[in-house]
């Protein structure tokens, strides 16, 4: 499995990114990041209420309640963007996002001669309740979930 760099937090722009390296081709690395069935082997259980952008849905964990997520731009196979609610701890978890508390995941695909290198960034979160910790709990998130899409993108499967 490639290893890859950890994320990186930016406190002073709210932000978290990750840019790995994954080797398979983009077309693949593309159906893993967009396509529901295929998201929900690596990241969470997605389901999408249509397609494309403005498509709605959510993504749930096994330990957490459904978050509701929209899709915001799509560009394939270079880019799309998803926005999530990120609840406040110990409210209940919105069944629509609030735009107002959320925060925006960009996959950014770019196609290399042995794979693909694809960038997360993550924005918004001075928006949230608790921006420092969101920040480093996302960031950990992160790191987890794109090491199982690595893993399970070089396994064959």
């Amino acid at each position: 499995m490639t290893i890859n760099p950890a994320s990186v937090v930016d406190e002073g722009e709210f932000t978290v990114r990750r840019t790995i390296r994954i080797a398979a081709p983009i077309e693949k690395v593309w159906a893993a990041v967009t396509e529901p069935e295929q998201i929900s082997r690596w990241f969470g259980q997605t389901a999408l209420s249509g397609a494309g952008a403005g498509a709605v849905g959510t993504i749930t964990w096994p330990d957490r309640d459904a978050i509701p997520v929209r899709v915001e731009v799509i560009d394939e196979p270079h880019r799309v963007s998803y926005r999530w609610s990120n609840p406040c701890p110990g409210e209940p978890v919105p069944t629509r996002i609030d735009d107002e508390h959320s925060t925006v995941f960009t996959f950014t695909l770019e196609s290399l001669p042995d794979g693909t290198q694809l960038t997360v960034v993550e924005t918004g979160f001075e928006t949230t309740s608790d921006p420092s910790a969101d920040l480093e709990s996302h960031r950990g998130g992160w790191d987890g979930e794109l090491d199982k899409l690595v893993a399970l993108l070089e396994s064959g499967s």
